[in-house]
């Protein structure tokens, strides 16, 4: 037999007489686990401020639902706007390209209709334009998520309340009796700590979900501010390329023109030429009478 074989063997051996050692060996019994309250008798321990962390809990799955809605890619940035913009700039468009943007109200479209605003004033102002909508619409979005983070700080807190004062409550029933027995304390301590397990059980998801969705909104407003600047890539390279030409037409022109038209057009220019003029001829006579001698 080879030792593979060999192995083989000895591994059914030790599981099939492992199996049979284990059988013949009766089970231990359980001890007795805790007794387990129910989700009726948690809501019940925890009074009336319990009943105002479970309103909490589903304000928070409410907004967590609603920020999944509204905080996509395609809700903020919808797809094929920035084309559709794009296309209407290359054709000077410009009250095309607004319309547009009120027909596709999203971060985006805020962005772009600022910058729109301001086409007449050179890309200077429409970059400046851009910026500032962009930080107010990421402000806009913080101030949207914030309720998370307060619904988190608040929800632990509401807790500790409960559990303090469910604490007095006990000690006070505790003094009230002449010899009282840790049983009878003992349901008063653990009616009062249930408000602190709800509360932390309603935090932990909220903070946890604020973090998501702020880093979510760094994310869409970096993506949303670049699509904007490359919408208007194309505008910005025509901006800087017109005073370009048009400096080398005033150039050219100024260059081609008779000497009166500029001394027409330019004051100062004609002075300057007349005052060569003069010491010219005052500088002619003087060569004259050099050459002479």
């Amino acid at each position: 037999m080879s030792w593979r074989r060999i192995g083989i063997v000895i591994a059914l051996a030790l599981v099939f007489g492992g199996s049979t050692l284990f059988a013949a060996d009766p089970a231990p019994e359980a001890p007795a686990g805790p007794k387990m309250m129910s989700l009726g008798q948690l809501f019940e321990a925890g009074g009336t401020i319990g009943y105002i962390i479970t309103g909490l809990s589903f304000l928070m799955v409410a907004l967590i639902v609603e920020h999944l809605i509204s905080l996509r890619h395609n809700a903020l940035i919808p797809p094929g706007l920035a084309d559709s913009i794009h296309h209407h700039l290359a054709l000077r468009h410009f009250e095309e390209a607004r319309q547009q943007c009120q027909f596709h109200p999203s971060f985006l479209a805020y962005v772009l209709a600022a910058g729109l605003r301001e086409t007449d004033l050179g890309y200077s102002a429409v970059e400046k334009s851009l910026e500032d909508a962009a930080v107010e619409q990421s402000a806009r979005l913080y101030r949207k998520i914030e309720y998370l983070s307060v619904i988190g700080t608040i929800a632990p807190m509401l807790g500790l309340l409960g559990t303090v004062w469910g604490m007095i409550l006990a000690f006070m029933e505790f003094e009230q009796k002449a010899n009282p027995q840790v049983s009878e304390l003992a349901p008063g301590i653990y009616k009062a700590l249930v408000t602190t397990l709800q509360g932390l059980c309603v935090a932990i998801p909220a903070l946890a979900a604020f973090a998501h969705f702020r880093n979510r909104i760094d994310q869409l407003v970096a993506d949303g501010a670049l699509t904007a600047e490359a919408v208007f890539a194309d505008y910005k390279r025509s901006a800087v390329a017109e005073p370009r030409s048009e400096r080398v037409k005033a150039a050219t022109s100024l260059r081609g023109k008779p000497a009166t038209e500029m001394q027409l057009e330019n004051p100062g220019t004609a002075a300057v030429a007349s005052q060569a003029k003069l010491v010219a001829k005052s500088d002619r006579p003087a060569a004259d009478r050099g050459g002479a001698k």
